[in-house]
This record gives C-alpha cells, structure tokens and sequence, in this order.
C-alpha cells in the first residue's frame, strides 16, 4: 500500500504541517510551493495532479487559498480530525504571535507620529503596493479584466458606504465576468477524491450561507458577536485571498479598530510565516470593546470558519463545478474586480493613512525596491522599516 493510499491519522497531519507554520514565509504562492514539496515530492500523499486540482479547487473560492488547500490535504488524509490538525499547525504559530503583539502594544499606545508605527505603515504600503501590481499582471492582463478592475477601483473610491459597494463590486464583477471575461482552459486530470459525501457537503454549504445570514441579526446581542460576525464575514466574501482581505477587513473594523492600529498591525503581519489571514487575530486583540485573548480567538474563528465549511462543502461536487463555463467565466470577473479593490484600498487607507510624510513616503519606496527588486524578504523589509521609523521619523 502506497503513502498516498494508506489513511492517516490527526497527529501525523499535525507533525507534518507544524514545521510549515514556523516557517513558510513569502505569502500564499510560496505557501503552495512549500506544501507541494511537502506532500507531493517527500511524503507522496498525493500525485502532482490531484495537488494541482486541490490549487484549482481553493483558488475558486472565497478565502485564504493556501490555507484552503492545507485543510484539503488534511481532510483528505485523515478526515475531519485532520482538516483541524492541518488548519491548527500552519495557523496557530503565526496566529499567537500577531495576538501577542496586539496584546502588547495596546499597552504601550498607537500614537500616530509614534516612528515605529510610522515605518511599519509604510512598510505594508510597499507590501500592498507589490502585492497590487502581481496580481494586476495575473488576474487583470486582458482589456476586458482590466476594465472590470478600473471599474471596481473608480466605484470604491467613489462610494458613500465602502463597505456596501464592496459586495457590489463582487457581484457586478461576477455578472461583467459572464459577458467580458475569457476564462482559463477548463481542467483535464481527474478531480481529487471527495473524503465526504454529498449529504455532508449539502449540510456544510448550508451552514455557510445560514451564518453569513444569520450573524448579522445576531450580532447586536453581543460585542463577541459582533466581532464574529464582521470576520465571518470578511472571509466568507473575499476572493483571491492573501492581501485583498485589507480592504474587507479595514471596511469591516471600522469603529473597532483605530487606523493606526489597523495598519501598523497589517505591516506587523508580513513579518511572521503563514497565512495573511491570522491579521485577524492581532484585530481581535486590540479591538474594543471586546479585545484580548477572547477577542483573538473569536476573530481567528471567524474570518477561517467560513474556509472549513466551503471546502468540506464544495469537494463532492467539484468536478461538476469545476467544467462549467459560466463558473469559471464568473470567476474571472471577480478576480479582476478584486484587483481594483485592492488598488481602491492602496489609496485610502495605506496611502492616505498611513503615509502622511514625505520622508514615510521615502521610506516606503526604499522598502518597495526591496521587496520588488532585491528579493529581500518581507520580514526583512518590515523589520528594517520599523526600525528605520523609530529612528529617524
């Protein structure tokens, strides 16, 4: 019987997946290079095609894709045990940090000319800045995606209720999509094997869409709730994962979360391994009136519950889904509309917020040809502007 035959179990998921979530720096492209290293090459869990249609499968949806395929290689390995053995080793290390960081500062104050703060808001502007202009060469080549992506962009900076139009972006996106977008060549290989059945899958997507609309009621009982509810939220409706959740989340914690806290946080973020997505538990530590190590945990939750349940709920029908022209025509419209969220996002906050000087501004490109030109790391790049920041601004 071969690895990728022979079922596993929840502390050989967690133990393969530990040592990734300590040091899978380099965003989500990266993540993927990791676990394909990880799983494909060393352990042989799984073919190289069934590990390209799990890429396929989380890059079609709403979420954090690289976390998305860890649940999926972990569920299918060792059922639901180890869909949470996967989740909790590649997220928990990057999770604690950014709590603990948040627990720490609010301490010690989000003074906004404090030069610390300064240097990392100027470090996650030349993150976002890097991060912009990848995806607009990948999800917005064509004439017909980037003018769905200029559209988006010119809607949310026009927009009264931010936080409104960017549903609105995503579903008229979706609808341009159907009309403009020419979509990737569907799929030869086979689908990869469905750990859970369609009643199960059924009952997870139903779960999915009952939260996304029933929080909302629920969230004026509680400031936990609250929290809840504006996380599930931000990870159940942000596509292409990685750094276009800066503007769902910045959208969402309004009133929550100060703006310096917000974007020191999110320069904090690039310096830790993992998933982009554990910023939200350093929100929910500073967040008021419910923050903490609750409010970590709560937001941690909520911003990956939605992941667990869409994959669980997707995998028995992918194959199906998978072959549709419309879907993937659907999908291609999104992406390119989330390239103009993200570049909305650019100006207001990061620009706008948080470079209010011209030498933060000099500091953020210094930190942008590093990223983009010298392959320095992100961690480096925010380390060094943090530094820089506290002194000289």
């Amino acid at each position: 019987m071969t690895h990728r035959d022979r079922p596993g179990t929840a502390a050989e998921v967690f133990s393969a997946f530990l040592p990734l979530g300590f040091t899978s720096f380099g965003g989500p492209v990266a993540h993927l290079g990791f676990f394909r290293t990880a799983f494909v090459e060393r352990r042989g869990w799984m073919s190289d095609a069934a590990y390209a249609d799990l890429v396929a499968l989380c890059q079609f949806l709403p979420g954090p894709a690289s976390s998305q395929v860890g649940m999926a290689i972990g569920l299918q390995r060792a059922g639901f045990p180890g869909l949470l053995a996967a989740w909790t080793a590649f997220t928990l290390p990057s999770a604690i940090a950014l709590a603990a960081f948040g627990i720490l500062v609010t301490g010690v104050g989000f003074g906004a000319g404090a030069g610390w703060i300064l240097g990392l808001k100027a470090a996650a502007a030349a993150v976002v800045a890097n991060a912009l202009l990848g995806m607009a060469a990948s999800l917005a080549a064509t004439r017909a995606r980037a003018a769905i992506a200029g559209a988006a962009t010119v809607a949310m900076l026009l927009a009264p209720e931010p936080a409104v139009m960017q549903l609105v972006v995503i579903a008229a996106g979706a609808i341009a999509g159907l009309w403009l977008a020419v979509p990737d060549a569907a799929p030869d290989d086979h689908a990869p094997r469905a750990p859970v059945g369609r009643r199960v899958g059924i009952a997870a997507l139903a779960g999915f869409f009952a939260l996304l609309l029933l929080l909302p009621l629920a969230a004026a009982w509680s400031p936990a709730l609250d929290l809840l509810d504006r996380t599930y939220r931000s990870g159940a409706l942000v596509f292409g994962g990685g750094h276009v959740v800066l503007p769902l989340l910045q959208g969402e914690m309004a009133g929550l979360v100060p703006p310096d806290a917000f974007l020191a946080g999110y320069g904090a973020a690039q310096a830790v391994p993992g998933p982009l997505f554990t910023f939200a538990a350093y929100l929910g530590a500073v967040a008021e009136p419910f923050g903490g190590v609750a409010g970590a945990i709560v937001a941690l939750v909520g911003i990956f519950l939605p992941s667990v349940l869409l994959v669980v709920g997707i995998m028995p029908f992918w194959d199906r889904v998978r072959r549709a022209t419309v879907a993937r025509r659907a999908l291609a419209g999104v992406n390119a509309a989330v390239v103009g969220l993200l570049a909305a996002a650019f100006y207001d906050p990061v620009i706008v917020q948080g470079v209010p000087t011209h030498a933060a501004l000099a500091l953020a490109v210094a930190a942008f040809v590093a990223l983009r030109h010298l392959a320095v790391p992100p961690w480096a790049v925010v380390a060094a502007a943090g530094a820089v920041g506290g002194a000289l601004l």
